[in-house]
């Protein structure tokens, strides 16, 4: 669509933020400048949601699920991985020698 030749009040002349930060890891590193080593869930982007009217719940925040979080658990599975493969290829080595 064009734009006309003046802005619509409220409409083109208003700026809104955006509703969502970002969810990956190193979207939130770039947004907020940080270092590989500084905690990445400190600094999601979090929201407030409002309990429904007339309940006397306080409202609480909501943030994003991170995705390529590299945690503990991720590292662990990683060398697991790596070691299966390596225990193969000796196996593998091993039948060889054994066949021929």
């Amino acid at each position: 669509a064009k734009r006309g030749k003046e802005p619509i009040p409220d409409l083109t002349n208003k700026v809104l933020p955006r509703r969502l930060g970002p969810k990956r890891a190193n979207n939130i590193r770039k947004l907020f400048n940080l270092e590989k080593s500084d905690d990445v869930r400190m600094y999601v982007v979090r929201r407030e949601v409002q309990p429904k009217e007339g309940s006397s719940r306080k409202p609480k925040t909501k943030a994003p699920k991170i995705q390529r979080l590299i945690t503990p658990e991720r590292l662990q599975r990683k060398r697991r991985r790596a070691s299966k493969i390596r225990k193969q290829r000796e196996h593998s080595k091993q039948q060889a020698a054994a066949y021929a």
